[in-house]
């Protein structure tokens, strides 16, 4: 049933007709993730590097009620300096639209948006998990639960590891969703290229996920997968530092009483600011990291027919 607020760019329509590998690319990195102009020069890097491994890159964002599937350059520009968007999850999608708002789709709401306009595979900077405190707070991110239900391969360096990385993996485990390590046996923290945690399985060429992807999805097992690919080690941050960086500013966020979906863009921010720029940049290298793999998982996938 066609969805008459997707609306498709001409080069995304021409490139899904004609078979061409697309990726997709979320929009809350843009709206919430980092500060002007690093969020434009971010995103049309990515874009580039996309373009550079042979796949048409698309943004989904949700402007003035409408989903955007790509978006124009004049367009990305004008999103990238607006501070006033919502952060757009699957329950904000129908307000949102209903309301003709704008905002930035989450990875969660990303799948949906991808799901709906027929792409396959999406990349990140890290998805969305089990808090920590969350036997207190009850606070999962619906990036996990979305994994459960749609059919998208997600590209990330793994959980932001201001969350709790084996929770998260547990949680992922009981929902069904293959969690594939990309030339790792061990699941990256983000920042970091190691957590501790196993992934489930290792894989070590885009060809080899691309096949899983295809087996999964013919067996009628309508989950998403995890590709967690480690940021690289000459980008990636002391842990150290990153893991005291991360109590001080949870610290912080218990005190101001931050809850909810302000948690994440709150405590990156301040993560950002105790480690002097330094998660930004290595937030900024894991992403162009992951939209080289991205690109060559989506055209490994395209080949398959």
């Amino acid at each position: 049933m066609p969805v008459p607020q997707l609306h498709l760019t001409p080069e995304v329509e021409s490139a899904l007709a004609s078979g061409t590998p697309v990726v997709a690319l979320e929009s809350t990195i843009i709206s919430h993730g980092m500060p002007y102009p690093e969020n434009l020069q971010t995103a049309q890097e990515v874009e580039a590097l996309v373009r550079e491994e042979g796949a048409v890159p698309v943004t989904i964002a949700v402007q003035d009620g409408k989903i955007c599937i790509g978006m124009y350059a004049e367009a990305l520009e004008r999103f990238a300096q607006n501070r006033d968007l919502l952060k757009i999850s699957r329950r904000d999608l129908p307000v949102a639209l209903s309301q003709g708002k704008s905002g930035g789709t989450t990875v969660a709401a990303t799948m949906i948006c991808a799901r709906m306009a027929g792409i396959a595979v999406f990349v990140t900077g890290g998805i969305g998990g089990v808090h920590r405190d969350s036997e207190q707070t009850l606070d999962i991110s619906a990036d996990l639960t979305e994994l459960a239900r749609t059919p998208v391969a997600v590209v990330c360096a793994g959980v932001k590891s201001i969350l709790d990385i084996p929770k998260t993996l547990e949680f992922l485990e009981t929902q069904g969703v293959p969690v594939i390590g990309f030339c790792t046996n061990e699941f990256p923290a983000f920042f970091t290229p190691a957590s501790g945690s196993p992934a489930q399985v290792r894989m070590d060429t885009p060809e080899e996920i691309a096949r899983c992807m295809k087996t999964q999805w013919s067996l009628g097992l309508e989950t998403g997968l995890v590709i967690a690919n480690p940021i690289p080690a000459e980008e990636a941050l002391d842990e150290n530092l990153v893991q005291q960086a991360i109590l001080d500013s949870l610290n912080e966020a218990k005190t101001q009483q931050i809850s909810g979906k302000d948690v994440t863009p709150f405590l990156l921010e301040r993560v950002n600011q105790r480690t002097q720029g330094q998660s930004l940049q290595s937030n900024t290298a894991l992403i162009r990291n992951n939209a080289r793999l991205g690109a060559r998982i989506a055209g490994a996938y395209q080949r398959l027919g």
